[in-house]
Parts: C-alpha cells; sequence; structure tokens
C-alpha cells in the first residue's frame, strides 16, 4: 500500500523513488498561489540520523554548497525545510535514471554503452565538477570544493541528453562546519583516489579527476574496476591502482579513450590532468560533441520500463485531488531546533513567488491636495531697522558745516558800484571750513542776460546769512552779499 502523502511547509511529499544509507529521494510537489505547482525532489534525512549534530551538520553543509554552484551539469538545490525531528533537501527534479543503473541496463542486455556516449556523459559530469571547483563564496574567495564522492550512483542522466552531478554531502569546502573524524573515510571506497585513503593525504581536485577516471572505465567497460570479497581487498586494490586499460575488458574501446583514462587513474596526482575541464575538453576531443538528442534516446531505451513507470506515478501526482486540499492547507512554521545546526545563508537561494490575483474595487476620484507653498521668509523689516540710524547720519555727515555767527564791527559802506562795459566776473573765495565740493561753480552770464539790480544801501546781514542758497542742486552765492 503506498504511503499517503504527506505536507511540510509548502510541499508535498509522495513516493520514495531512491534510497541510501543516510537519506531516502521522494517525488514532491511545490505548492504556490494561484494555483501554481511544480514537481521537485525531495531528499529526506532519515530521523534517527536528524538527532545526531554531525550528520545535520553535513546535511545542511550540502544544501548550502550545492546552492552556490550554479552550473546546467550540476543539480540545483532549492531550499531546506525541517518540521519536528526531520530535515528535507529539495532539488531540481530529473527526469532521467542515474548511470550506475544505465551502466547496470546494459550490462543485462549483454554489451557496455556506447564509447562516445559514455564519453559524453562523463565529459558532462566533468564541465559540472569543474565548475564545483571554481565556486566562490559571497565575498569572492574560493571555496575550494572537492566533491569527494563522485561515482556513476551520483551522475544523473536525463532524457533530455544533460548528466548532472548530484551529492555534496561529503564534499571538502572551505569554512564547512562538518569534519572527518580521524581514521574516518568519507565517500565509495572502490572510487577513492590512492591520497584520499592514505591517512594525513592530500586532497584536492585531483581527487575528483582520478574518481571520474574510475567512472569514465566503468562507463566504458560496464564492469567494476575494483573489486574483492571484503573491504580489505578492495582498499589493496585502490592503493596499488588501475594497471588494466578499458580496452582490456572491452576491446571496442578506441585507444584515444585508453589514454585519457589510464592518466586520470594515475597514482601520482601531478601526472593526471591539472583539473576536470582539461580532462572533459581531451574526451570531447577524441570523441567528438555528442547531439544531446542521441544521449536521451539512449537513456530512454535503457530506463524505458522504469522511466515509463515514473512518469506514470509522476502525472497521477500531478492530478491528484489531493493537491487542491493541500493547497490550502497553510505552511507550517519550522519550530525544530538542532544543536550546533549552523545557520542557513538566505542569500544562498533567493525564490520569488507569484503575486497574488486581487480584484480592485473602483475607487472614487481622489481630490490630491497641493502642498501649502513655503511662505518666503522676508528680510525687510530687520532691514529696515538697521537703515534707520543710518539715515540721519548719514544726512549729518553729508551737511555743509556751517560756522558759527561772530559778532563783527560794521563795515563802512561799500562804494557806489561804476558801470562797466565788460561783463563782470563773480568768484566765490572758499572759506576755510569749506571744502572743495562746497565752492560755487564760475558763472559766466551772456550778453543777453540782464544784470544784477543794484542796491542803493547795502545789504542787511539777516539777508546774507547765509551769503548763499541752493538752485537745482547747485550752489549759488547772493549777488547782493558779494
Amino acid at each position: 500500500m503506498a504511503e499517503a502523502p504527506r505536507v511540510v511547509g509548502r510541499y508535498v511529499v509522495h513516493a520514495e523513488i531512491a534510497s541510501g544509507g543516510m537519506a531516502t529521494v521522494h517525488v514532491g510537489r511545490l505548492l504556490g498561489p494561484v494555483g501554481f505547482a511544480r514537481t521537485v525532489a525531495i531528499k529526506r534525512l532519515h530521523p534517527h540520523f536528524a538527532k545526531d549534530p554531525d550528520f545535520v551538520s553535513m546535511f545542511l553543509d550540502e544544501a548550502r554548497l550545492a546552492a552556490r554552484v550554479r552550473h546546467p551539469n550540476v543539480v540545483p538545490v532549492l531550499d531546506v525545510v525541517s518540521e519536528g525531528a526531520e530535515l528535507f533537501l529539495v532539488m531540481d527534479y530529473v527526469e532521467g535514471e542515474s548511470l550506475s543503473r544505465l551502466i547496470a541496463a546494459a550490462s543485462r542486455e549483454g554489451h557496455a554503452p556506447p564509447a562516445h556516449i559514455a564519453g559524453a556523459i562523463v565529459a558532462q559530469a566533468l564541465h559540472g565538477l569543474h565548475a564545483a571547483h571554481e565556486t566562490r563564496d559571497e565575498r569572492g574567495e574560493p571555496l575550494a570544493i572537492v566533491h569527494r564522492d563522485v561515482s556513476p550512483h551520483n551522475v544523473l542522466v536525463g532524457t533530455d541528453g544533460t548528466a548532472r552531478v548530484v551529492d555534496f554531502g561529503v564534499a571538502k569546502a572551505v569554512g564547512r562546519a562538518s569534519f572527518t573524524r580521524e581514521g574516518e573515510l568519507k565517500g565509495k571506497l572502490p572510487y577513492m583516489a590512492p591520497e584520499q585513503v592514505r591517512r594525513g593525504g592530500q586532497v584536492d581536485r585531483r581527487t575528483d579527476v582520478y574518481s571520474a577516471g574510475v567512472v569514465l572505465w566503468e562507463a566504458l567497460t560496464a564492469t567494476r574496476l575494483f573489486h574483492g570479497d571484503g573491504e580489505g581487498e578492495i582498499l589493496s586494490a585502490v592503493i596499488d591502482g588501475a594497471s588494466e586499460p578499458p580496452s582490456g575488458a572491452e576491446p571496442s574501446v578506441p585507444p584515444e579513450l585508453d589514454a585519457i583514462t589510464m592518466r586520470a587513474l594515475s597514482r601520482d596526482p601531478d601526472a593526471r590532468f591539472a583539473d576536470a575541464r582539461e580532462m572533459a575538453l581531451a574526451i570531447e576531443d577524441a570523441i567528438g560533441i555528442v547531439p544531446p538528442a542521441e544521449i536521451g534516446a539512449w537513456v530512454a531505451q535503457m530506463a524505458r520500463d522504469l522511466l515509463a513507470e515514473r512518469a506514470r506515478a509522476v502525472a497521477e501526482i500531478e492530478s491528484s485531488p489531493a493537491i487542491a486540499t493541500a493547497n490550502a492547507t497553510p505552511l507550517l512554521e519550522e519550530t525544530a531546533t538542532f544543536p550546533s545546526m549552523p545557520a542557513i545563508d538566505p542569500t544562498d537561494y533567493e525564490e520569488t513567488t507569484a503575486m497574488p490575483v486581487v480584484e480592485e474595487e473602483p475607487e472614487e476620484p481622489k481630490t490630491t491636495a497641493m502642498p501649502p507653498k513655503k511662505k518666503p521668509r522676508r528680510y525687510w523689516p530687520l532691514l529696515l531697522l538697521l537703515l534707520v540710524p543710518i539715515v540721519p547720519i548719514g544726512f549729518l555727515l553729508t551737511r555743509p558745516s556751517e560756522p558759527a555767527p561772530a559778532a563783527r564791527e560794521p563795515e563802512p559802506p561799500p562804494p557806489p558800484a561804476v558801470a562797466s562795459a565788460e561783463p563782470s566776473v563773480s568768484v566765490a573765495q572758499p572759506k576755510p571750513s569749506q571744502t572743495v565740493e562746497d565752492l560755487a561753480p564760475i558763472t559766466f552770464p551772456s550778453a543777453s542776460s540782464k544784470k544784477p539790480p543794484l542796491h542803493k544801501y547795502p545789504a542787511s546781514k539777516s539777508t546774507c546769512q547765509p551769503p548763499y542758497y541752493y538752485e537745482n542742486g547747485i550752489k549759488r552765492f547772493k549777488a547782493n552779499c558779494l
């Protein structure tokens, strides 16, 4: 009897499609607003491992590292969900099969995979590994990721003809929370490099190149490279290294692929390819570029029964009425706490969800009030107050000084004026207290001008104090005071 689907957060967990020692993989559905849904793969950590802080750290490190790697040949990690004592890792769903099952299917039919198909699959996986090796953190610093578990089980080949690397659970990286205990080996023993099984051996990207060489050897021959009755014999064979090229088990393998495989399987890391990309390019130079459609057709042929059964299950899940019920289920809050669990960086994965459609009611026209105008600052009152005392001061400074009247003795009357034919010229002599500006201009009367009237009697003193007047701003002296 099939297990009833359960809702975890915004995901519905359905049937199991794969199982391992640490976790199982299920088909799931991502449920969003307004009927949005997407088929995903959900990796579920076994409950008894979820209680172990080391396993929790390893599980979350896998999510963190895989989310940093962005490449078509790497299965992307979409989300991490915790519920109760369980952890769930949400990944993209790949319609296809693992390379290990495809090799086994070809072996059951009595032949090895075609050399160009096997080489193309391994070359794509190498491109994905190179992207992981080159991954940097949010500050641009290299993470120095080493997968350490490259095997046919962790290479998924889709019906679209694309090979993808999966499962970074035991990957080594800078700043990773989980670590390897003394005497503990992480990975699958038949695919480990000699330096990986030695105590204190240096592990770097060339370790993954060696493991990819083992995968290529087995994909070309459909047989195991290192085998034995127990782990001791397998460990001894790994340390001794491979001595037989793939063509020794499968004569159809071309010599170019023989040379590439044996170089990758060198016991000395310096004798191998410098990085995964160099090995991938060497394979592509040897076999050419294989069209993805040809790879996808081979995958569909090798796993036709399993793929057809899985497609029916997915179609039933997608059309199940339970989706509608689950879609109305509110999201579960993540209340589980795990000891020593490192925090997940929210920048690792950002997901945008569709906004719900809301019918808007017609709004009444609104009048937008204009903001009040700011009153200009008026400084003239202050300026007026400052100018008030300045005006009289300026008037006093510009007013001509008048000598105080002094008592003088009466002057004798002047002799009577004698008329002269020459025009008279009146020149004003400056007083000691007057300035040059106070001097009256010299005027020359014209012939047509009338002569000033003559006075028989001297002018009175009262009319000559002062002896000048102003006319149109010009200072003129009184004729009767001269």
